[in-house]
């Protein structure tokens, strides 16, 4: 899977779940089995989980093309080079580093750098990122991807950091291409897999009622 084809998984799901913590391969497998149900079916497993490499491995060999699975957490070049040598559809940082940025492109891998203020979107927008992770927006509000998105409209922006079912549709309306969910969506690897049925299935709801231009009441 290359960049563009990772990118349009993103942005056809418009959602990314992200597993942090007691991921395993054996729970990983079970969450992403859930969620692919409901149609969620980008995974961003995390560096500093339990045994990453060898649970987006797992679902990748469970789910084929059906799934999009990459890495996250990824702050500098070796990690970087793991996270590909192990086969990531996509990286993602919490953080601009331009070096994981250069190592990740020059795989033609998908690569989402974190950024939070103007000077960074610009900056990782010019070294040719075509995601961009916002993070953390969620504590500072739609409002300020509002703001963002005044001159940088032509930018692809993903929300991460605070979601959930209460803020996802005001991104996504926003503009987001996507929004990543990890503790509200998946928790740390305890959740009961039921409420992360009915987390997930809440979320698709959400986006296909702001993608077909109805809003979504709150309860």
């Amino acid at each position: 899977m290359d960049a563009e084809q990772a990118f349009k998984y993103v942005e056809t799901c418009g959602l990314i779940a992200g597993l942090r913590g007691r991921f395993p391969p054996e729970t990983a497998l079970r969450v992403a089995e859930v969620l692919m149900q409901e149609g969620i079916i980008v995974f961003e497993m995390t560096l500093n989980s339990e045994r990453p490499l060898e649970a987006m491995q797992a679902v990748k060999r469970a789910f084929g093309d059906d799934a999009c699975v990459g890495m996250g957490t990824v702050l500098d070049t070796t990690q970087a080079r793991q996270a590909l040598d192990a086969g990531a559809n996509f990286v993602v940082s919490p953080a601009f580093n331009p070096a994981v940025v250069r190592e990740v492109q020059a795989a033609d891998v998908l690569m989402a750098p974190g950024v939070i203020t103007p000077t960074e979107c610009a900056e990782a927008w010019a070294l040719g990122a075509r995601l961009l992770k916002l993070f953390p927006i969620g504590p500072l509000g739609v409002d300020y991807l509002h703001a963002l998105r005044g001159p940088f409209d032509h930018m692809k922006f993903m929300c991460n950091g605070g979601m959930s079912d209460l803020n996802v549709g005001a991104f996504l309306k926003a503009g987001a291409v996507a929004c990543g969910l990890g503790g509200w969506l998946t928790g740390d690897g305890h959740m009961p897999l039921e409420t992360i049925r009915d987390r997930a299935r809440r979320l698709r709801q959400i986006v296909r009622d702001v993608r077909s231009g109805f809003t979504t009441q709150m309860i």
